[in-house]
C-alpha cells in the first residue's frame, strides 16, 4: 500500500540484571532485528585481547606457541575499547599496533625458586594501563579470594622460568573468538499458551496428571483441591510439542494451543567479564545504530534514533 509505514518502536523490559548476566524482554520488533542485535553482541562489539607475544625466556614444559595461545584467551577488562583505535587504522604508529592509542603492553616475569610448584596465572601479568587488566573472577566464584589467583597460564617447577612481553590490541569476535565479549547470547519467542477449559474438564484426574507430566519442563500444574490445570510458567516451554502430542494421543486435539508471539522476544546475555552485561548490550545497540546509519539516507537517521532511543534509555536507567 502506498504511503504505508512499517516503522517500529522497540521496547524493553529488564527481567534480571547482574554484572555478568542480563535477561530482558524485547517487544514490538521482528526476528530480523532481534537476530541482528544478537549477532552484533557476539561478534561486532570490540574488546581488547593479547595479540602479540614475545617470549624472552621459557624453560617450562609448555611450548612458546601454547603459552601465547593461552594468553590470547585471557579476558581483559575492555571499557576503554570503544575509544581505542584499531591497530590497522592507527596513524600514530603507522599501523604497527604498538602505541598508546591502539595497544596496551603487558609484562610477565616468573621463576620458581623452591621445590613447591609455582602457578603462573593471569594475575602475574603486569599492565601498562591500569584500566586494562585480566578479569578478576574471585568475587563471583564463591571461593575465598586467597584461593583464587586468576587463570592458570603454566606451572613451573624449581629452576624453571618464564619471561615475556605481550601486546594487547582492539578487535572483534568476527576476526577471532578471543575478542568475543559474550559467553552466550540467546533469544526465544515468548510463548503464548491457551488451555481449552471445556476439553480439559472432560478429562479424568489421572489423564490431567498425565497431561501435566508429559511436559519435560514445569509449564503446567494441577491444583490438588480443584483439579484445575493451569499454566504456571509459559516461558519454560521449549517448543518441544510434547504436550500437543499427548493431547492428540488422548483423542483431545485442541486441548491446548501454543504459538509464539511474533513481536516479543526474551533475551539472555552472559558476558565473559570484559564488560558488564548491561554495558555490552548498550555498546551493541550503538554499533547496530551505526550500521543502520551507514545504509540509510541522512534524513532517515532520526528514525533510527527514535526506534532505539527508548530501548537505550531503559537499559541505562535499569
Amino acid at each position: 500500500m502506498d504511503g504505508a509505514s512499517y516503522q517500529r518502536f522497540p521496547k524493553i523490559k529488564i527481567r534480571e540484571m547482574k554484572d555478568d548476566y542480563v535477561k530482558f524482554e524485547l517487544r514490538e520488533t521482528d526476528a530480523s532485528m532481534a537476530n541482528a542485535l544478537r549477532r552484533v553482541i557476539l561478534v561486532e562489539v570490540p574488546t581488547i585481547a593479547i595479540d602479540l607475544v614475545e617470549i624472552e625466556a621459557n624453560s617450562s614444559v609448555l611450548s612458546d606457541e601454547f603459552i601465547a595461545h593461552r594468553l590470547g584467551l585471557i579476558p581483559l577488562t575492555s571499557e576503554r575499547a570503544m575509544n581505542m583505535r584499531f591497530s590497522r587504522d592507527c596513524d600514530a604508529c603507522d599501523g604497527d599496533g604498538q602505541c598508546e592509542f591502539c595497544s596496551v603492553e603487558f609484562h610477565l616475569r616468573a621463576k620458581c625458586m623452591t621445590d613447591q610448584t609455582l602457578d603462573v596465572t593471569s594475575k602475574d601479568l603486569i599492565s601498562s594501563d591500569h584500566t586494562v587488566v585480566p578479569v578478576d573472577f574471585s568475587g563471583s566464584t564463591g571461593f575465598d579470594s586467597s584461593e583464587q589467583r586468576g587463570i592458570t597460564i603454566v606451572k613451573l617447577r624449581q629452576g624453571q622460568e618464564l619471561r615475556l612481553r605481550a601486546i594487547a590490541r582492539k578487535g572483534i569476535g568476527k576476526d577471532h573468538a578471543k575478542w568475543s565479549p559474550a559467553a552466550t547470547v540467546t533469544f526465544m519467542y515468548e510463548p503464548e499458551i491457551h488451555i481449552n477449559e471445556d476439553l480439559m474438564e472432560s478429562l479424568t484426574l489421572d489423564k490431567k496428571i498425565s497431561f501435566v507430566e508429559s511436559s519435560p519442563t514445569k509449564v503446567f500444574d494441577i491444583d490438588t483441591r480443584t483439579h484445575q490445570v493451569t499454566v504456571v510458567d509459559a516461558e519454560a516451554y521449549t517448543y518441544d510439542e510434547e504436550v500437543l502430542k499427548k493431547a492428540e494421543s488422548m483423542g483431545k486435539p485442541g486441548l491446548v494451543e501454543i504459538y509464539p508471539k511474533e513481536d516479543s522476544f526474551i533475551f539472555t546475555v552472559e558476558s565473559t567479564g570484559v564488560f558488564k552485561a548491561s554495558q555490552l548490550v548498550l555498546n551493541a545497540i550503538d554499533i547496530l545504530k551505526q550500521k543502520l546509519d551507514a545504509v540509510r539516507l541522512s534524513q532517515d537517521t532520526a528514525e533510527v534514533d527514535d526506534q532505539f532511543g527508548e530501548l537505550e534509555a531503559h537499559m541505562r536507567g535499569g
